[in-house]
Parts: structure tokens; C-alpha cells; sequence
């Protein structure tokens, strides 16, 4: 601060009617360059541009750079495979347990249809219920000697139908 301070001092004494008149802006700009001026020390800084033309050169083959990127696309593309295989991994378990959770519910739900139709089932082959719509259609129960088994029939075996009229045996 002390040297800026100076600075203007010095400033001043050349042109004290000069100062007077000026500008905020222009005493701001002239203390900024006395900063410059101060830090950057005594030479200028001096900027040239150069026009260089590469348009001739050619770019020299380099084998172990050619060899270094073929190891590194052949390394990423290895990395890059083994994760998309390891994501459709992951998707497709995802999937399976989609699918299990809905043949689950659909077991369920074909598990709650047969019990409501072995309940049906029950409510319709009941003896009592049967007994009932019989005696409404006028049916009534067998005389004895009106039923005929069939020889050799198990309780559990298949009974064939038959086309000819029964033979009824008398007691």
C-alpha cells in the first residue's frame, strides 16, 4: 500500500492541475497500471504471433503405442462385455422371479377353484339332496332284484355298459 501510495504522490506532483480534472475512471485506470507496472518489474511483457504450418509434417508410425491401444480396446471391450453379460444376468433373474411370483398366484388361484369345486361336488352328490330330486321326478327306491352287478366286480373296478336287457333271477 505504501508504494502505491508513493506512487501517486509522485503522480500528482508532476500534474497537480491535471489530476484535478480528471475522470474517477482515468485515476482508477492510471493507479491499475502503476500496480502492473510494479508487479511485472521493469521489462514489458511483449506478445508475437507465430504462423506455423504443420501441414507438412507426417505423423511417424509408433508400433508400442499401435500395440499399448490395441491391448487397452481389447481390455475395455473384454470389461465391456463381462458387465452386459453380468446386467442381462441380473435382468433376467429379476424376470424368473417375476414369472415364479405369477405362477404362484396362479397355483393359488387354481387351488381355491378346486376346493370350490370338490365343495360343489360335495353339495351335489349328497344322499340326502339326491334322495330329494328323485322322489320330485317320481323315481323310487329299486325293488330287490331290480339291481344287477356285474360278475366278478370289485367295489373299485370299471363296470362296462351294457347293450342287452338284464337277466332277472328269481328267489
Amino acid at each position: 500500500m505504501a508504494v502505491v501510495g508513493n506512487e501517486m504522490e509522485r503522480m500528482q506532483a508532476r500534474a497537480p492541475r491535471q489530476r484535478r480534472t480528471a475522470s474517477v475512471a482515468e485515476r482508477n485506470s492510471d493507479l491499475y497500471q502503476a500496480q502492473r507496472r510494479l508487479r511485472r518489474g521493469p521489462t514489458p511483457e511483449m506478445f508475437f504471433a507465430k504462423h506455423i504450418d504443420n501441414s507438412r509434417l507426417v505423423k511417424a508410425d509408433d508400433p508400442v503405442r499401435r500395440r499399448e491401444m490395441r491391448i487397452f480396446t481389447t481390455a475395455m471391450t473384454l470389461f465391456f462385455a463381462l458387465t452386459m453379460i453380468y446386467v442381462w444376468q441380473h435382468l433376467s433373474s429379476i424376470e424368473v422371479g417375476y414369472k415364479v411370483e405369477a405362477q404362484k398366484q396362479q397355483v393359488e388361484l387354481l387351488r381355491e377353484k378346486n376346493r370350490q369345486l370338490e365343495l360343489q361336488d360335495a353339495q351335489l352328490s349328497d344322499p340326502n339332496r339326491l334322495d330329494r330330486l328323485a322322489k320330485q321326478l317320481g323315481l323310487d327306491t329299486p325293488a330287490p332284484g331290480q339291481v344287477i352287478l356285474p360278475v366278478n366286480a370289485g367295489k373299485n373296478d370299471a363296470v362296462l355298459a351294457q347293450a342287452q336287457a338284464p337277466v332277472i333271477r328269481a328267489n
